[in-house]
């Protein structure tokens, strides 16, 4: 049995979603609800966060514990860190993914030295996250400019993840400069993938492409007008490229 509780709503083909780095099963209300308007969308909170903010686990934990939840081959999706734990779970455990699903998701970094600059960055991030605490930082991680266009939304706030000490080990454990670089490892990826990401999100942009580039059959679609958390920004747009890709 896994540590991760599922969270299940509407009816039909089964479409796991895992959240964004702060965010919960609860989160992106209106992204959800469209697509539990045509599949049964099962979330569920990664380690970290929410009901799962005293699980702490590494990437290759986190996409075991994600493995453990799936009930028979299923299609998989993600955001960012979510779309990092669900690529791993495709490259560690490829006979449960029928279809994948990556939005604003990144290979890793390539240079080892940039890397470790990264694990550095976010462990000073995750100290921060613990003496300032969980509302505080949620300011000051809300006001990165990649994040500049997002609507003010108080349930989506009300949503986010509560536990500094839980964020932080997420961080630690699971940040993209602990993430091993998967440019040489993605064409093992059988699932037929669809990547995803925001046509002002420049960076981001670059990986969906290069990750389609790699996997065996992938597809790149980019939402217009929006920055990294597309699903959030337009989230009609973002489940009809979803839905369109999953029929």
């Amino acid at each position: 049995m896994s540590l991760l509780k599922v969270r299940r709503e509407g009816e039909g083909p089964v479409f796991v979603w895992l959240h964004g780095f702060t965010q919960t099963s609860r989160s992106a209300a209106r992204f959800r609800t469209i697509l539990a308007e045509t599949r049964e969308l099962w979330t569920l909170d990664l380690p970290g966060h929410g009901q799962s903010a005293t699980v702490h686990a590494s990437l290759d934990e986190c996409a075991d514990l994600v493995a453990e939840v799936l009930d028979g081959p299923c299609d998989l999706g993600g955001y960012s860190f979510g779309g990092r734990v669900a690529l791993h779970v495709a490259l560690r455990h490829p006979a449960l993914i029928a279809r994948l699903v990556l939005l604003s998701a990144t290979r890793g970094i390539a240079d080892e030295a940039l890397r470790a600059d990264r694990r550095r960055q976010d462990e000073a991030l995750a100290n921060r996250i613990e003496v300032i605490g969980t509302e505080a930082f949620l300011d000051e991680w809300l006001a990165q400019p990649l994040f500049a266009d997002l609507p003010v939304d108080p349930i989506e706030r009300d949503s986010r993840s509560r536990d500094p000490h839980g964020l932080a080990e997420s961080l630690r454990r699971c940040g993209t400069g602990t993430q091993d670089w998967l440019g040489q490892r993605l064409g093992s990826v059988r699932a037929p993938t669809l990547t995803v990401a925001g046509e002002l999100d420049h960076k981001f942009r670059e990986e969906a492409t290069a990750i389609a580039s790699a996997v065996h059959v992938g597809v790149t679609d980019v939402i217009a007008n929006v920055g990294h958390a597309a699903h959030l920004e337009q989230p009609e747009t973002t489940a009809f490229s979803f839905n369109r890709f999953l029929v």
